[in-house]
């Protein structure tokens, strides 16, 4: 069962919602947060990033990044960007990438479901990085960015999402610098807040499709905050936060490719030799997106060439081995070209297939050795992973389009 709970959100002015509306801050390295930031003065990024608005000697983890980012978000509410709803409510966010839209519902979710696996997690995290959102959360008593939760689809939740949709006004409606629209719908009605909070009860689990560090730092200052408050009820807001809900069947997963900086000390011959032991490879005249699983498309020394995995190279029935990034994990990075630990080796480096293919060739011709372009990880072996409470390899999904932070923050208290 998944409970779901209306919130105040606090969020922009609709003349505000284009100029506060930002990427997700780890889109960004610090240089280029810093480059989108400026001049831009309403951009939630300023929170998000704080250090993008300081000196650059200034170490990210200071203490002072972190004020910084409390400032930040109260200066918005000075300059008239943000504001806060009176009353609970629900929202829907509606994103439309090359004529496909997908439709979510902003809700606020439990940390106890988080932590009974009602909320199923399908990668490890980093210590590192949940220190950093813990404090950023801590520090500005506020859930910042939402996490992106997916679920089996159930019509009757469909149906009263687009009637809202169809009898209402939006309260967004805006296309973003990169094409993508935006449109937001406040769900201010009781009555259908109600339907909605039963009919999620039958939902036996939601995903974590993209977040999985934004949660459990989110969960971590739930938990600080109720060892601060040993008489908590459990309905504070500490004990929930900031989720938007999709439909599995509306869900749009890209290719998440591989750049690897050498061949290990090995000639391109050789190493064509070693990958034709368990993959057929096959030069090619164009760049290889490839179009189904088991194949693979290689770029090295200015040639690109199709691999497609022999037989008997994997167990198809291991949820977790037969994915594509598993494959070429277990049988190209760790045992030919020697990558250690895919999550920390600085010899491989991950691009989202939404920068295309030409991004791997310039990668290469730049700062790479050899890239490996993938077929998309589907959404169902996502979830069946998250069933058998297995983990996917590192940098295995890429969702498109990204939901944009600062049209909703959940505020802790």
């Amino acid at each position: 069962m998944a409970t779901i709970k209306p919130f105040k959100a606090v969020r922009p002015f609709p003349e505000k919602a284009a100029d506060v509306a930002a990427l997700p801050y780890d889109v960004y390295n610090r240089k280029e947060a810093a480059q989108v930031v400026r001049g831009k003065f309403d951009s939630f990024l300023r929170v998000d990033r704080p250090e993008s608005t300081l000196d650059e000697r200034m170490k990210i983890d200071d203490p002072f990044v972190y004020e910084t980012a409390r400032k930040n978000l109260e200066k918005l509410f000075h300059r008239n960007a943000l504001m806060q709803d009176s009353s609970d409510c629900l929202y829907i966010y509606e994103l439309i990438m090359n004529g496909r839209s997908q439709v979510g519902l902003v809700v606020c979710t439990s940390i106890d479901e988080y932590m009974d696996n009602t909320i199923k997690k399908h990668e490890l995290t980093r210590a590192d990085k949940e220190k950093d959102r813990i404090k950023h959360v801590d520090a500005c008593d506020a859930n910042t960015g939402p996490i992106f939760l997916t679920y089996r689809a159930q019509d009757q939740i469909n149906k009263t999402i687009d009637a809202w949709r169809t009898e209402k006004d939006p309260v967004y409606d805006f296309v973003a610098d990169d094409g993508i629209t935006h449109r937001c719908w406040v769900i201010d009605d009781e009555t259908v807040i109600t339907n909605l909070e039963t009919a999620f009860k039958s939902v036996d689990s939601l995903y974590i499709a993209d977040g999985h560090h934004r949660t459990a730092s989110a969960a971590k200052v739930g938990l600080m905050r109720r060892e601060a408050n040993p008489d908590y009820t459990g309905q504070e807001e500490f004990n929930y936060f900031l989720s938007v809900l999709f439909p599995d069947e509306q869900l749009y997963i890209m290719d998440y490719n591989r750049v690897v900086k050498d061949l290990n000390g090995m000639t391109v011959e050789e190493l064509l030799d070693r990958l034709s032991e368990n993959f057929v490879v096959e030069k090619k005249d164009q760049a290889v997106s490839p179009g189904q699983k088991g194949s693979f498309g290689l770029f090295v020394a200015d040639q690109w060439y199709l691999l497609t995995v022999r037989e008997g190279v994997y167990d198809p029935a291991d949820p977790v081995k037969s994915l594509d990034v598993a494959i070429l994990q277990d049988n190209i990075l760790v045992p030919i070209l020697g990558i250690g630990d895919i999550r920390t080796d600085n010899r491989i480096d991950f691009v989202g297939g939404i920068r295309g293919l030409q991004e791997l060739e310039r990668r290469v011709s730049e700062d790479m050795a050899l890239a490996f372009s993938m077929h998309p990880t589907s959404i169902e072996e996502l979830m069946n992973i998250a069933d058998a409470e297995l983990l996917m390899p590192p940098k295995s999904t890429w969702f498109e389009p990204k939901l944009r932070s600062g049209l909703f923050i959940h505020k802790l208290s």
